[in-house]
């Protein structure tokens, strides 16, 4: 159960994210404890969002001279947001969050060009980094879900990049505050290595598929994918607040 999880969310999370939708509630079903749910899926999850980060830079629809100031910034901000998660309540973010995303949402289907095409940057890449890995790099390690699409409708806003190329830069984001936030996961002894090397290796093996999908796709392809997945991940975390049936944690 547990590799096939992997699989399905290691596809869906290289293509438009949310593949923590699927791994999380399977862990749950194991009657683990959150924490160790959390630092088990971030094991997971790092295999997934490496091997698809790897694909991305090998086929060039990402760049290492532009990657390594997000890669800088983001850790920096998710090592912040995950240590700040342990003191202060992120019970806020919860109930705002899907809104924010319902809004994400409405934007790319009532601006129906973008994330299609290219356009001049508002940013320079640096500033952009810096804005956007600080800032997402400590949500994600704060709350997370969203992350991606937070990342890919920043780049596309600010750096003008179409959704494909977009979606590349994302993994390798989400890849770096999934091994910053691993580790200290790991330090505190909340991950189980067993059950997150059986995801992981599910990840692998979905994330080189969904990888190869982006690559020989268009922007086009992707677009109704990842306004989909926005709309999923609001219902799921609105479900999470207001559900009698699902315990928030």
């Amino acid at each position: 159960m547990v590799f096939s999880a992997g699989v399905l969310a290691g596809f869906v999370d290289s293509i438009v994210g949310g593949g923590g939708l699927i791994t999380v509630p399977t862990l749950m079903l194991l009657n683990l404890p959150p924490k160790m749910v959390l630092g088990t899926n971030k094991l997971g999850s790092t295999f997934g969002s490496c091997t698809a980060a790897f694909y991305y830079l090998k086929y060039k629809l990402a760049n290492w001279k532009d990657a390594k100031w997000g890669i800088l910034f983001t850790a920096m901000g998710a090592t912040l947001g995950t240590f700040l998660v342990s003191y202060v309540s992120n019970e806020l973010l919860a109930h705002i969050m899907p809104f924010f995303l319902i809004l994400l949402a409405f934007y790319m289907l009532i601006f129906k060009k973008s994330g299609i095409v290219e356009k001049k940057a508002r940013l320079g890449v640096i500033t952009t980094f810096i804005i956007l890995g600080l800032g997402i790099g400590f949500y994600d390690g704060f709350f997370g879900p969203g992350t991606g699409n937070f990342w890919a409708i920043g780049l596309i806003l600010l750096l003008g990049m179409n959704l494909k190329k977009a979606t590349a830069y994302t993994k390798i984001m989400n890849f770096t505050s999934n091994l910053v936030a691993l580790i200290i996961f790991a330090s505190s002894g909340l991950v189980l290595y067993k059950l997150g090397l059986i995801m992981g290796i599910g990840q692998f093996i979905g994330a080189r598929l969904g990888a190869k999908v982006v690559i020989k796709s268009n922007a086009e392809f992707i677009r109704p994918f990842f306004i989909m997945m926005v709309l999923v991940i609001s219902i799921y975390l609105l479900y999470k607040q207001f559900s009698p049936l699902y315990t928030l944690f």
